[in-house]
């Protein structure tokens, strides 16, 4: 009968030969994505994600070398235990490191065709051009961006420069998921890299100090301080796309009543139905009077009050007569995370509330969204100006969404152009 000690070698033995073959694979890259989409990427974001992500995958083969001479030089039971723990652990390693590669190789497998590759290429820029103004505040630089296109309803965001599934694993950028369903009206994508803005200024822990403090109710207070990490890139998203980003998050989160008043432990997200009244709140407090009116009426007469689950109907009652406060503290006060102004001052909402983006439309004429310098210059208010015509003129959403495609491709194409005789002088 075999001893144990020579049937545990003869395992990890075989085993480390199984995860060998493994590895090897993880190494082409072009498993994961053509050599065309990785260049095509790389050319424009001038940036090394092969070498970030080939580096990663040498971690891992140098990881399992060690694996390897563990075993060769056991010369006992317990080496050999010592050593499968080992293993154990480079077998999580090793799937860790293949989500990242599967993770970026969908990323860019996303942009298979000319025309969805200009229009991310596009939300990429929509996205960096909002980190700009609120990380200039305190000196910083926006990180690069990769928009991604996925299923699903909710965006999200892989955040630069911060480790991810393993821990010599950094995002060499922010990741940006974009739903199919929401890609003619992204400004879900202001949202996510108001995260990115959140995290870098420190804003994820001041805003909900600012609100224990400035909200007089304090239960009320200390709620919205548990979502002030989701309430903050509403706020940047508004401040970005006015009424346009309100009215598209209405239209993601309206549901059934169970999900409007839905309140999930631990859920950093706002309760839906509140989430969309204090959406409204902002536009009143900039814009006065408006469409978004109307929303918060049918909001209410769809989802009444006495539709909530009455634990929490109390609460509803008394976050809604604090919103005016709420949207005061995020909006109006001075916060240190942008260099002790008000995000306001720092990112006017008042530059893309409906006053302000007829003005734009009737002084640029025709050349608003054909010109290079409107779509390198006012791609955000366009990108407002665009989802506030879907929500306003809901009969003409067909040729909006013609039309925000045609300028959101002439602008991704200008900034391929653009990044190609760069890339060639480098």
């Amino acid at each position: 009968m075999m001893d144990e000690q020579i049937a545990l070698r003869f395992q990890l033995v075989s085993e480390t030969a199984h995860w060998r073959t493994a590895t090897v694979g993880l190494t082409d890259l072009e498993n994961f994505a053509s050599p065309q989409a990785w260049q095509a990427v790389e050319t424009y974001l001038g940036l090394g994600i092969r070498r970030h992500l080939q580096e990663l995958v040498r971690t891992v083969a140098f990881e399992l070398d060690a694996v390897e001479a563990d075993i060769r030089a056991a010369g006992t039971l317990v080496d050999l235990q010592r050593a499968r723990r080992r293993l154990q652990r480079f077998r999580e390693r090793y799937l860790q490191a293949e989500t990242v590669l599967e993770f970026y190789g969908h990323a860019i497998r996303s942009r298979t065709t000319t025309r969805l590759a200009q229009m991310l290429t596009a939300c990429d820029i929509l996205a960096r051009q909002s980190m700009a103004a609120p990380l200039a505040a305190l000196g910083l630089t926006p990180p690069p961006v990769l928009v991604y296109l996925d299923r699903g309803l909710g965006a999200s965001i892989l955040r630069a420069h911060l480790r991810y599934w393993s821990g010599a694993s950094v995002s060499p950028a922010a990741a940006i998921k974009v739903t199919r369903f929401n890609l003619f009206r992204p400004t879900s994508l202001l949202h996510e890299a108001g995260h990115q803005v959140a995290h870098l200024t420190g804003w994820n822990n001041e805003l909900p100090a600012m609100l224990r403090r400035g909200v007089p109710d304090a239960a009320v207070a200390e709620l919205w301080a548990g979502w002030a990490t989701e309430l903050g890139p509403d706020l940047l998203a508004f401040a970005h796309a006015g009424y346009g980003a309100v009215a598209a998050l209405h239209d993601v989160v309206a549901g059934e009543r169970t999900q409007v008043f839905a309140h999930p432990i631990g859920d950093p997200h706002p309760i839906a139905w509140l989430r969309v009244l204090v959406g409204v709140e902002m536009c009143v407090r900039f814009y006065g009077a408006g469409p978004w009116d109307t929303l918060k009426q049918a909001m209410i007469a769809t989802y009444p009050l006495s539709d909530a689950p009455p634990s929490l109907r109390s609460m509803l009652e008394r976050s809604v007569a604090q919103l005016p406060k709420i949207v005061d503290i995020g909006l109006r006060s001075r916060m240190r995370a942008y260099g002790g102004r008000a995000l306001a001052d720092v990112v006017d909402p008042v530059r893309v509330g409906p006053a302000a983006l007829d003005d734009l439309a009737r002084t640029a004429g025709p050349a608003l969204t054909t010109s290079t310098h409107y779509l390198t210059s006012e791609g955000l208010r366009l990108l407002a100006r665009s989802a506030l015509q879907v929500a306003v003129y809901p009969e003409r959403a067909q040729q909006t969404t013609q039309d925000f495609e045609d300028w959101m491709r002439r602008l991704g194409k200008l900034a391929v152009a653009a990044a190609a005789p760069a890339a060639s002088a480098a």
